[in-house]
């Protein structure tokens, strides 16, 4: 696959890429890990929603792996029932397709 975006959403793109089937990760979580490779003292998690929120390929890079620090599912382009249904068929299968 050859993704254009600008290189900070690349970078988000890579993270969400790496999350584990099944697992999950805030978007605070992949901002502190950003902001640490990058050498910052911080980042907007903000920033990472909005990158997620682009995501060009979301069923190949799993972006409904993404959600907030208090569990909530957050926004979703296809919306929160499929975002929900996603995670409880990861869950339920319990390991990688």
């Amino acid at each position: 696959l050859h993704l254009i975006g600008t290189p900070f959403r690349l970078s988000v793109w890579k993270i969400l890429s790496e999350i584990p089937y099944g697992k999950t990760m805030t978007y605070g979580d992949i901002a502190q890990r950003l902001a640490q490779e990058r050498g910052l003292p911080r980042l907007s998690a903000r920033a990472v929603g909005s990158a997620v929120a682009r995501n060009p390929i979301s069923l190949i890079i799993p972006c409904h792996r993404v959600v907030r620090r208090d569990g909530d599912l957050a926004g979703y382009r296809w919306g929160e029932a499929r975002k929900r249904y996603l995670l409880d068929q990861e869950a339920q299968l319990g390991h990688a397709p």
